[in-house]
C-alpha cells in the first residue's frame, strides 16, 4: 500500500497542460500544429479534454438539482435510497462499458473483473468516505441555500491542495500555492450577493457540515486517485466496480439504519419525481466523469473544473432565474482566471 511513491509523470497520470508543454518541448508550436501530434498523443488529449468538460458541465447542474428536489423545503424522498441508486447505476455503467470491451477487446489481465484481496481491499476505505459525504451534500441544505453551498464548498480547494502534497508526495511550488488561495478567493466573490451581508451567515452546524464535507472530499479523493494511478495499466471500469460494489453495500446499512421504517411503510421509491431521477442520473454520471479525471488527468484538474462548473452556474442562472449579474462576479471570474494561469505557470518550477 505505499501509494505515496506514485510517480508524478504516469502514463496516463499527467494533466492537460502537462502534455501541451511536453508537446512543445518536442518542437511542436502549440495548438496550430495539433495534427502533427503522434495519434496516441492526441488520443491521450482528447480523452482529457472530454472528461474534464463532461465533469464541468455535470457539475454545474448539480447543486440546482438537488435545490429542485425538495418540495415545501424538505425531501420527500429517503436520501439514503437515492445515494444507493446513484452508485447502482454507476455499477451498471461500469459492467457495461466492460462488457463492449470485452466483446471488442477481448478478456486481458487488466480488464478482467477477478482480482486479488490486495487490490480490492483498499477500496472500501474511500468508498465509506464518499458515502458519508454525499449524505452531509443533501442535508448541508436545511442550513445553507445554493449560493452559501457554492461558497462553503470552496473549502474543498484548499483541502485537496494540503492532501495531495501530503498523501501522494507531490511538491507544489509557491506560486501554485498562491494560485489555490486565488481560486477560493476567487470562487467565493464571484458567487456573493453585494445586496445582502447574510450570504457568509451560516449557523454552526453548517460550518462544521462544510468543514467535514471539505476534508472527506479531499481526502477520498486524492485516495482514490492514488488507487486508480498505483496500477495505470488496469482498466478503470473495473476499479470503479469495486469501488461502486462496496459503495452499494455501505449504502444498504445506510437504508437500514437510517430510512428503513421509512422504506418498508412508504415504499423504496416514495416521493421520488421527473426531477429526483435527473437528479440521481446527473450525480452518477459526474461520479464517472471524476474517476475518468482522477485516471486520465489529477485531482488538481478536477479542482479546477469544479471550480470553474460554479461561475458556469450562474451564468446559466442568468437565463434560468433571471439572475444579475453582479460586480462581484466578475471580479471573481477575472481573479479564477488569473488562478488558472498561475497554476500553470507554477507547474514549471516543481
Amino acid at each position: 500500500m505505499e501509494y505515496r511513491k506514485i510517480k508524478d509523470e504516469d502514463d496516463d497520470g499527467g494533466t492537460v497542460s502537462d502534455d501541451i508543454e511536453n508537446l512543445r518541448g518536442k518542437g511542436f508550436p502549440g495548438v496550430a500544429s495539433v495534427s502533427n501530434v503522434p495519434p496516441r498523443e492526441q488520443a491521450k488529449w482528447k480523452r482529457k479534454t472530454i472528461v474534464t468538460l463532461a465533469l464541468t458541465f455535470l457539475t454545474s447542474s448539480q447543486a440546482i438539482l438537488i435545490v429542485w428536489s425538495k418540495r415545501a423545503g424538505k425531501y420527500e424522498y429517503s436520501v439514503t435510497t437515492a445515494n444507493f441508486l446513484v452508485e447502482t447505476l454507476k455499477c451498471a455503467l461500469s459492467l457495461a462499458a466492460l462488457a463492449r470491451i470485452w466483446k471488442n477487446e477481448g478478456v486481458t489481465d487488466d480488464n478482467r473483473l477477478s482480482t486479488t484481496l490486495d487490490e480490492v481491499i483498499v477500496y472500501p476505505i474511500p468508498a465509506l468516505l464518499y458515502l458519508v459525504k454525499n449524505l452531509l451534500q443533501y442535508y448541508i441544505f436545511a442550513y445553507v441555500d445554493a449560493p452559501g453551498y457554492q461558497i462553503l464548498k470552496n473549502l474543498n480547494i484548499i483541502s485537496t491542495g494540503v492532501l495531495y502534497r501530503i498523501i501522494l508526495k507531490k511538491k507544489l511550488s509557491e506560486i501554485q500555492w498562491a494560485a489555490f488561495i486565488l481560486l477560493c478567493a476567487g470562487c467565493t466573490t464571484a458567487q456573493l450577493n453585494s445586496r445582502s451581508d447574510q450570504v457568509l451567515q451560516t449557523p454552526l452546524p453548517g460550518w462544521i457540515m462544510a468543514i467535514v464535507m471539505a476534508l472527506l472530499s479531499g481526502f477520498a479523493g486524492v485516495y482514490t486517485e492514488a488507487i486508480i494511478k498505483k496500477r495505470p495499466s488496469r482498466n478503470i471500469n473495473v476499479q470503479n466496480f469495486w469501488l461502486y460494489i462496496f459503495g452499494m453495500a455501505f449504502n444498504v446499512v445506510a437504508i437500514l439504519v437510517q430510512d428503513f421504517d421509512a422504506v418498508m411503510n412508504k415504499g423504496f421509491f416514495h416521493g421520488y419525481s421527473v426531477i429526483t431521477t435527473l437528479m440521481i442520473l446527473n450525480h452518477a454520471l459526474s461520479g464517472i466523469a471524476v474517476s475518468m479525471v482522477m485516471k486520465y488527468a489529477d485531482n488538481i484538474v478536477k479542482v479546477y473544473s469544479t471550480s470553474v462548473a460554479m461561475l458556469l452556474t450562474a451564468v446559466v442562472s442568468v437565463f434560468l432565474f433571471g439572475f444579475n449579474l453582479s460586480l462581484a462576479f466578475f471580479l471573481g471570474a477575472t481573479v479564477v482566471s488569473v488562478s488558472v494561469y498561475l497554476h500553470s505557470a507554477g507547474k514549471q518550477q516543481r
